[in-house]
């Protein structure tokens, strides 16, 4: 089958969009499918053609526009010409045959983001404007079917827009299976933390864009918290200074500890004890299924699209907002027997996780329309 993938960035170094379109086009691959990639940047793959969509580095607007005008023009080309069999659009571009939803609903990202600005910026800002425009022509396009990463973000779409259960489409994210497995990290968990205690809980925040995250939330759960000696790792690449203000305003400055950004994330889940993401946004949230596969229990909020996948192998908050319940939670998983007991379920349904198990799901779907 000849399958083209449209995203703005083709890198497994990128966010946990771009690192799951990398995965599933090696999927296909491997499984003997011609994928092309359509994309304004690309690594270089030998297994994957990739064809450039010039845009403008300069100015956001402008530069999604153009990329979504001018992929979707390649696309309606491709397909007249019969060069393509099945097109799936995973950054927003009007035109494909299936879009995926990795990027959830913008104007829900924006009311999680900003609060009650949300609304307001979407008619003041051109760079979210022009992300609700692109969207809207996508979602009322005629013959659209829908791939959601989980329930949570097809209900919002659904609602929104009005979308027929027979174009929705319900196939989450897979997991690296080889790459995460439990394993034994106890030198790394010295090397990175060498102030706390063997008997410390470590607590893993990882992923970039940290107020999305909930690193405010974590950090004043953590002071909130019975276990005086529990610790907060942070993983990601974003600027630290600010938030050790927050962490010294709580008083628990010595105990979040800023590891910066991590090609190794494999050892870090492993030397860390709980996965922690109080995400005020996340369509799926790739860091939870990881930190499951490697045997680690998870915290998140009810605004994680894996809470959906993992509820039996996690404690779900629902409010990114509520300090009290992830500072409970917190201390529910201080208990080396729970923290155990929820992980070895965690690691059930992530077990059960692969990108071959998507690509499998997804074959059924192109196969299904074309």
């Amino acid at each position: 089958m000849r399958i083209a993938f449209v995203i703005e960035r083709f890198d497994p170094a990128g966010g946990g969009l771009e690192h799951a379109t990398w995965q599933t086009a090696h999927a296909l691959a491997e499984a003997g499918q011609s994928v092309t990639v359509l994309a304004r940047k690309h690594m270089p793959s030998e297994a994957i053609e990739a064809v450039e969509i010039r845009a403008p580095r300069v100015w956001q607007p402008l530069r999604i526009k153009l990329f979504a005008k001018r992929a979707g023009a390649w696309l309606a080309a491709a397909r007249r010409e019969g060069r393509i069999d099945v097109s799936h659009a995973w950054s927003r571009v009007p035109g494909a045959d299936i879009f995926h939803t990795g990027e959830g609903s913008h104007l829900h990202y924006m009311r999680a983001t900003y609060g009650s600005l949300g609304s307001k910026l979407r008619y003041v800002s051109p760079r979210h404007a022009a992300q609700l425009q692109i969207e809207r022509a996508i979602f009322t396009a005629p013959g659209l079917h829908v791939q959601h990463v989980s329930p949570r973000i097809g209900r919002q779409l659904a609602d929104r827009f009005g979308l027929q259960d027979e174009v929705q489409h319900v196939i989450p994210y897979g997991v690296d299976t080889e790459r995460f497995i439990p394993r034994d990290e106890a030198a790394l968990r010295t090397e990175l933390d060498p102030r706390g205690g063997d008997a410390a809980p470590r607590f893993l925040l990882a992923g970039s864009g940290w107020r999305r995250k909930g690193l405010d939330t974590a950090i004043a759960a953590l002071a909130a918290a019975k276990h005086d000696e529990a610790r907060l790792w942070v993983a990601g690449g974003d600027d630290a200074r600010a938030w050790r203000g927050v962490a010294e305003r709580h008083g628990v400055t010595e105990r979040v500890v800023f590891l910066g950004s991590r090609p190794d994330l494999e050892r870090v889940y492993a030397a860390s004890d709980v996965l922690i993401l109080p995400t005020r946004y996340d369509a799926f949230g790739l860091v939870c299924t990881e930190a499951a596969a490697t045997g680690r229990p998870v915290i998140m909020s009810g605004a994680a699209g894996a809470a959906d996948l993992l509820a039996e192998g996690s404690i779900v908050v629902d409010d990114p907002e509520d300090i009290a319940g992830f500072a409970q939670a917190m201390d529910a998983l201080c208990d080396g027997d729970e923290r155990e007991r929820l992980g070895q379920a965690g690691l059930a349904i992530a077990s059960n996780l692969s990108w071959r198990a998507q690509t499998e799901a997804l074959l059924e779907l192109y196969r299904r329309i074309r």
